[in-house]
């Protein structure tokens, strides 16, 4: 099983330098290939390439294509079994990627899998994009293993053990290149941020597994294109949040549940509001508009989405509010979710 690691660059030169050691040095194995793919950089992250590792392929895109416009058409260029999707800024370990190819090969229905993410800030702790596998709650809202909203828990290996989730972090996510490519890889409109919860929706809604390989382990830094409380960031996750929710839900009364989700989100509009923090609070209330403007686009696709839904209920989707259980409950972990945990164990 071959597989090809493609890392997508925008003016990471600094990131490279860090990280690609690490890569380079854990994955030569037998059937992978290292592929650095620039989305349009104006640094000298290219230079350092050729001057450094001449022997890794460039694939070079004529601008920015974000991050979900840039994977899709870097992919098309590349011929591999499985892709692995990983983050400039990305530490791994010796013996990352053969658990990961174990677990494909023991199951054709495996679509993507994911690696035990850790913070590279603070290696004791796992990291905000992706932790120990993703999940989503019924509103739309995503939260991890290892992370409820902004709540880091140490890792004490209380998730060491490989199981299905709902979605797998674009920090690092394998997936079978069919797959990706017969469902038309990330939905470009979305740029960057929520695209990989949005492809695992779609595959789950298909009947696909998702999974966290718990033996493969990442350290990733984070944070390296926008910071997390950056405004800019925060319109994406919400937009795209509010997209991939209309898009993928399959239950009835959808015009209900979009209300509810929206009507939850001024919770976050009001929690800025209240520290005088006008540009998230208007990032979000911006994020609002941009999903009405969409909204006919929205439709097709939703359309066309909803012929291909085999499997209407997941497990790994918690029937309640996040946001209620963590602001209300003060539920911040996520062994604090008993009858969840039972559901996916």
């Amino acid at each position: 099983m071959n597989i090809a690691v493609v890392i997508l660059n925008w003016n990471g030169r600094t990131h490279l330098e860090t990280y690609l050691p690490s890569v380079v040095k854990f994955s030569s194995i037998e059937g992978c290939e290292i592929i650095v793919a620039d989305n349009g950089s104006t640094d000298d992250s290219m230079s350092f390439m050729s001057d450094n590792y001449p022997e890794i392929r460039i694939i070079q895109l004529d601008r920015n294509y974000g991050f979900a416009g840039g994977y899709n058409k870097a992919l098309e260029q590349v011929d591999a079994e499985i892709f692995c999707l990983l983050n400039s800024d990305v530490r791994v370990t010796e013996g990352w990627i053969d658990p990961v190819l174990k677990l494909f090969a023991q199951d054709k229905n495996i679509a993507a899998i994911q690696p035990k993410i850790l913070s590279d800030r603070d290696c004791s702790r796992f990291e905000h994009a992706g932790a120990a596998g993703g999940f989503i709650d019924k509103f739309g809202y995503p939260f991890c293993r290892g992370r409820i909203m902004d709540t880091l828990e140490y890792d004490n290996g209380q998730y060491d053990e490989s199981t299905g989730i709902f979605w797998a972090s674009g920090a690092c996510l394998f997936i079978r290149s069919t797959v990706f490519m017969q469902n038309g890889g990330f939905d470009a409109d979305y740029f960057a941020h929520m695209e990989e919860i949005d492809l695992c929706w779609r595959l789950k809604n298909q009947g696909f597994t998702i999974v966290y390989c718990n033996e493969s382990k990442i350290y990733h830094f984070g944070g390296a294109t926008l910071e997390y409380n950056n405004p800019r960031k925060l319109f994406l996750n919400f937009r795209n949040s509010l997209w991939t929710l209309y898009k993928n839900y399959t239950g009835s009364y959808l015009g209900c549940m979009m209300f509810k989700r929206m009507s939850i989100d001024t919770i976050a509009i009001l929690k800025y509001l209240l520290v005088f923090d006008l540009k998230n609070a208007a990032a979000i209330i911006k994020a609002h508009f941009a999903y009405y403007r969409s909204k006919s686009e929205l439709k097709l696709k939703r359309n066309d989405l909803q012929k291909l839904v085999s499997k209407r209920e997941h497990s790994e989707m918690l029937g309640k509010s996040i946001v209620w259980q963590y602001f209300i409950k003060s539920k911040h972990a996520f062994v604090d979710y008993n009858d969840f945990r039972k559901n996916i164990s």
